[in-house]
């Protein structure tokens, strides 16, 4: 019988009585290999936490920012929309894009005409940046798992090994640890790989709807430069 206890706890009746195993007794009977797994999820966590806290609107593209840049452009203002882009922090999004777009197009000789091909191949190298913490959360999402196999097939093996060199008929108790070893490191495994494929899924769908709005916002931004450029060569 099973009684009800915390989940830290599990509590298993025997003929001699009930043992109580914490939580923390299991991952330790995972051996070597459980303890591995243990370390990539604590990194996992902390990839999460700085994602989740990375991948926001106002992060990535503050209002005040996208205010001030539409006003200078609006002005013709590029040195001073460069200087703007400047003073924000480096891990926002829209300055990085546009500093850089508008930075290459002013020293290009064809001016503002290259500005639009420098935003986007700029804006491209920045959601490949964004991604490369989210993917390292898809690589532990995959080795996990692995882990947790080979800590399934090492078990299984110190399990076929006990049998071999038992002399006479292998004692219940001592497969018993090596098969529970297996099984605990794949069940860790798992705990690990799930949620770290679920946040892996919405990490990247995020960045990707995020960057596609600030990217509209960004044609908007830098519109007037491109209306007043096309203008210029059709006076010339």
């Amino acid at each position: 019988m099973i009684d009800s206890v915390p989940i830290t706890v599990l509590t298993v009746a025997r003929p001699g009585g009930e043992v109580h195993r914490s939580l923390l007794e299991y991952i330790r009977q995972g051996g070597p290999i459980g303890a591995i797994i243990i370390q990539i999820s604590l990194v996992a966590i902390a990839m999460i936490g700085a994602q989740i806290f990375r991948i926001r609107r106002d992060r990535l593209a503050p209002p005040e920012l996208t205010s001030d840049l539409r006003s200078l452009l609006n002005d013709g203002n590029i040195d001073g929309a460069i200087n703007r882009c400047a003073d924000q922090p480096g891990s926002c999004y829209l300055a990085r894009v546009v500093g850089s777009g508008l930075s290459r197009a002013s020293r290009s000789a064809f001016g503002m005409l290259e500005l639009r091909s420098s935003v986007d191949e700029t804006g491209q190298l920045e959601v490949d940046r964004l991604y490369r913490l989210t993917d390292g959360i898809g690589l532990i999402a995959s080795v996990a798992p692995m882990l947790g196999l080979l800590g399934t097939v090492v078990g299984m093996v110190g399990a076929f090994d006990t049998i071999t060199l038992a002399d006479g008929p292998a004692r219940p108790d001592k497969l018993a640890g090596n098969i529970s070893q297996a099984l605990i490191t794949t069940v860790l495994g798992l705990i690990v790989a799930i949620p770290c494929t679920a946040m892996y899924t919405y990490l990247r769908n995020r960045i990707d709807h995020l960057t596609t709005e600030i990217d509209e916002e960004i044609e908007e931004i830098i519109a007037p430069l491109e209306a007043t450029q096309g203008a210029e060569g059709q006076g010339a």
